[in-house]
């Protein structure tokens, strides 16, 4: 018989995860405008750029919306080292801000990647947000220019964050390790 998964440990609750989010809302509304594309990186950033692009929809910044499928995890809980590109950006980025938005920031290369594509695709200026960023031993490049969580160095999920797919529909952040 199959060992059960291990029970996930709340780190931040809901209502903490509104707050943050409410929070980067406020901060990322004056560096952009309602010609802005907001691109989440999908499928874990999903969850995080729905809460903020309505929360900065309340702050009076309507943005536009895009997303580009980058994959570095498959399903284990450590990246791979590479990044595969499943679907790019579908709405022209040329002469744009783009607002790129993802759920952890650990090796940085889902963001780095993210960037260079947004260039390449011809955006004026790329703004950076995750809602967590994960301890690393190593210098990453580029640092996100907004992050909403200092989270410590643990199997996250919840809020997007998954296991094999698994448990990214909770509405808390968890440890699962």
């Amino acid at each position: 018989m199959a060992e059960a998964p291990p029970t996930p440990t709340v780190l931040l609750p809901e209502a903490e995860v509104a707050r943050i989010v409410a929070d980067l809302a406020t901060r990322i509304a004056p560096v952009i405008d309602d010609e802005t594309v907001a691109a989440v990186l999908l499928t874990g950033g999903l969850w995080f750029a729905a809460d903020l692009t309505r929360a900065l929809s309340r702050t009076g910044r309507h943005v536009r919306f895009d997303a580009l499928w980058l994959a570095s995890y498959g399903d284990e809980q450590s990246s791979r080292g590479r990044i595969d590109v499943h679907a790019p950006f579908q709405r022209s980025l040329e002469g744009r801000k783009v607002l790129i938005l993802d759920d952890v920031f650990d090796t940085g290369l889902s963001l780095a990647e993210a960037v260079r594509h947004a260039k390449e695709a011809g955006a004026a200026e790329v703004v950076t947000c995750v809602f967590a960023r994960k301890p690393w031993p190593k210098p990453r490049a580029p640092e996100p220019d907004f992050v909403g969580w200092e989270a410590p160095n643990r199997f996250l999920v919840g809020y997007g964050l998954d296991h094999a797919g698994a448990l990214r529909g909770l509405p808390d952040i968890c440890a699962l390790d």
